[in-house]
């Protein structure tokens, strides 16, 4: 018995390994040795020679939120930087983020929490987007008297090395408690 147990094991995970083989080549295609990768236009991340590359500034940059999942007492999105400028520029780390309310964009709550290194350099032409995906510790996982439900319009997102703001709409609960964090997000990635 435990012998064919065994077998199963085995002969599904050589499936599952032949399957995962098949798709990649399908998404990246098979290429002969000394081929030249494929070139993309979407978003590159690059680590060696972008100097002749500025660094986007706010104006060339469109802020937007995606929600995409939720789990226990958690809600999962996509914070989108879109180049809107006529020139390729490059991103790199996490900007800022925090809840804003009150109908003139007083900040509620702490800010986000970076989870995780700041990664390369994102080039972006123009059209390219980066993506920092962010974590939402739903407000009601804590009592009222510690949390101070508070309503929120929407996110403050600052790029990274600016000091000029966006706003993004995004209405939820935050809490008015500096002390409770609720959000966190990882660094833009291509």
């Amino acid at each position: 018995m435990a012998r064919s147990v065994w077998h199963r094991s085995l002969w599904s995970m050589l499936a599952l390994c032949g399957v995962l083989l098949a798709t990649s080549l399908h998404l990246h295609g098979a290429q002969p040795a000394g081929a030249s990768p494929p070139t993309r236009s979407a978003a590159t991340s690059v680590t060696g020679a972008t100097a002749a590359v500025p660094e986007c500034t706010n104006a060339d940059l469109k802020a937007s939120y995606r929600a995409r999942d939720a789990g226990v007492g958690h809600r999962y999105g996509a914070l989108r930087l879109r180049n809107t400028s006529d020139s390729t520029c490059w991103v790199r780390g996490f900007g800022g983020l925090s809840y804003v309310g009150g109908g003139d964009g007083t900040q509620v709550g702490a800010a986000a929490d970076r989870d995780g290194a700041a990664g390369a350099r994102v080039v972006l032409e123009p059209g390219d987007r980066a993506t920092s995906q962010v974590d939402e510790v739903v407000a009601v996982n804590y009592p009222r008297s510690r949390c101070r439900p508070t309503p929120v319009d929407g996110f403050r997102v600052y790029v990274p090395d600016s000091t000029q703001s966006q706003f993004v709409r995004h209405r939820t609960t935050g809490c008015g408690n500096d002390a409770v964090h609720l959000i966190s997000h990882r660094a833009f990635r291509g």
